[in-house]
Order: structure tokens, then sequence, then C-alpha cells
């Protein structure tokens, strides 16, 4: 016999165990608070559509279910995928936000099943997780040389942009997601005989990597070095004020040249803007990353020293991406070269 309950509640636990430590991850790490966050959001995207659809929201357990009640509550969770992938649709979300929601209901069901004992049924595999590969905007060299050497561009910021460019092109560098680079201290920083290298631990891979610096970026860490070791080197910020203030300066920098930005919705190529957007509006935090390594993909280092730096591992997709990134822009390079010597 089916015995309904209402999901919210079972919902809000798996938040609330997530965040006090009492739900782990398999190697025994706590919850990152990023994921935390992700799991609020899916929280409230289930709220709105229970209210605004009257669909209800219940689970019950598969255990005691005969042969129709199991069928019945297969076509149920059917019936769910579709619906609430359809409303996060139509609310304009495109085909990675709406996976990475489903992603972490699977995960709320498997915590039902592992940490609470709830027979769910496995009606979660019913989930699929769409995915699109959305275009990597990185500087190219010349862009990023501009920032790092152009003295007058440097002289005519103000200070407060000045230390977002300086923060930029550090990242720009070292391949640092910005939740890293704001919590360098002195003690990140260490000289051996003439050289500085970076050593760190990133938050979010737990990975360390030793990174030796080159000169313009020793110059960065120095210029902003504190007194005390913990202190953060570059103080903290809002990611807000500094994404929007990396557009500034882009603009700034004359980095205006327009480009087309495609996302997808149930596989289906879509325009994001009826209006062509310039680069410099879609700089941000995550261009760091993207940049240091496919800049040094492109400038030649070996992908598996680029692995090491970035702490990607040996089968990651995204990474292959960067390279796939690389060496299309080495491929236009090369082009560029063989139409000059083409004409007599």
């Amino acid at each position: 016999m089916k015995i309904k309950q209402p999901i919210i509640p079972f919902f809000k636990q798996f938040i609330k165990d997530s965040t006090s430590g009492k739900r782990l991850k398999k190697n025994g790490e706590r919850i990152s608070p990023q994921s935390i966050k992700n799991y609020q959001y899916v929280l409230t995207n289930l709220v709105k559509f229970q209210t605004e659809t009257n669909f209800e929201l219940r689970i019950c357990s598969a255990s005691k279910l005969n042969t129709r009640e199991l069928s019945s509550e297969k076509n149920y969770w059917k019936k769910f995928y579709k619906k609430f992938t359809e409303f996060l649709y139509k609310k304009g979300c495109y085909d990675n936000y709406v996976g990475a929601n489903i992603k972490h209901i699977r995960t709320f069901f498997n915590y039902l099943k592992n940490d609470k004992d709830f027979a769910t049924g496995d009606f979660q595999r019913l989930f699929y997780i769409r995915k699109e590969e959305v275009e990597i905007l990185v500087l190219s060299p010349e862009q990023l040389k501009f920032l790092i050497h152009d003295q007058v561009f440097d002289n005519a910021l103000s200070p407060a942009m000045k230390r977002f460019k300086d923060v930029f092109v550090f990242g720009c560098t070292t391949g640092l997601r910005f939740s890293d680079i704001f919590n360098l201290t002195n003690k990140n920083f260490e000289k051996q005989n003439n050289d500085w290298y970076l050593k760190i631990k990133s938050q979010k891979t737990k990975t360390y990597s030793f990174i030796k610096l080159p000169s313009y970026a020793v110059a960065i860490y120095k210029n902003y070095k504190p007194t005390s070791s913990r202190t953060s080197v570059f103080g903290s910020i809002s990611l807000f004020i500094f994404n929007r203030s990396l557009k500034n300066i882009g603009e700034m920098a004359g980095f205006i040249n327009p480009i087309h930005v495609t996302r997808e919705r149930q596989g289906k190529t879509k325009s994001t803007t009826k209006s062509t957007l310039r680069f410099c509006d879609k700089m941000s935090s995550h261009m760091m990353r993207r940049t240091a390594i496919t800049t040094l993909l492109i400038l030649g280092m070996p992908e598996h020293l680029v692995r090491k730096i970035s702490g990607h591992s040996s089968s990651s997709s995204s990474f292959n991406r960067y390279v796939h990134y690389a060496q299309v822009y080495i491929d236009k390079e090369i082009d560029k070269v063989h139409s000059k010597l083409e004409n007599f």
C-alpha cells in the first residue's frame, strides 16, 4: 500500500545534514559550502515548481509496492522529470543549469537510500542529466601582454581598478580560482635562491600546486605584500564587484570586439541575446583560470605539465576542451603565416 509523504521536508533535512557534517562525501570530507548553496537553489526551485504548477511533490517507500503500484510510481517520476525540466526551461534556464538541478536531485535520492535507508526504488535513474558545451572565452596572449606591460594604460587606472587588474593578471598567470586568490597570504609565497614560487592547496579540488612565478607576478605580490602573515595579500572583495570592474577594465583596454554567444536548451542551440555582445561584457573571474591554462598550451607547454599545474585529471573532459581551443588558436595563427607565404 502506498503511504505518500511530502518531499520538501526530506529535502530540507538533506540540506541540514549536509551542512552539519552528518552527511559527508564518500572520502569522508565535509560537503563544500558551494554544494550546499546549490542544494538550496534546487530546494527553492522545487518549492516554486510545486506552488506554481500545483504538482504534488511526494515520495513513498517502494519496498512494499506491488507490480501495479511500482509501475504507477515509475510513471509519476517520469512525469515529474518532464514537468520540472519544462518548468525550468520556461523560466529561461539552459541545459547546464537544468542538468545541475537534476544531478542534485539524484544525489538527494541517493542520500535517502544510503543514509536514511529509505527504499527510493532507484527511480532517479530515469532522470537524464543534460550537458552543454559552453564556448570558452579567454584572453589572447596579446591581450594578456597588454594588461601586464602597458604602462600608459596602467597609469590611467584608479588605485582600486589597478588592484582589480593586478589580481586578474595574477589569476590569468597562475590559474587560481577567485576563492583561492583572495585566501593567499605571505605563507603561500616562497623564495628559493633567486626564484619565487607559489604553493597552495585548492579549496575546491584539495590538490596541491607549486608554481614558479614570472617576474611581473612577483612584482604584483611585492606591491600588495602585507606586514602580517595572516592577512590576505589582495584583501577582500565581493565577486559581484570584481566581475563588474573587470568589464570596465576590458572596455578601457579596448577589448570591445563583437562576440556572438549561444547556449543550449534541450539540446537545441539558442542565441542568448538579440544584440551583439562585446568581449569585455563577458569578462569575469572564470576567465582567469581558463586564460592561464590555454596560454600555457598555446605557448607550447606539454599537456601533462599543464594538467599538473591546473590540477586536472588525465581523463578530464573540461581539460580536453582547453586543448581543442588552444589548437584552434594555433591553427588560426598558422593560417595567417601561410596566407603571407602564398602571396608573392
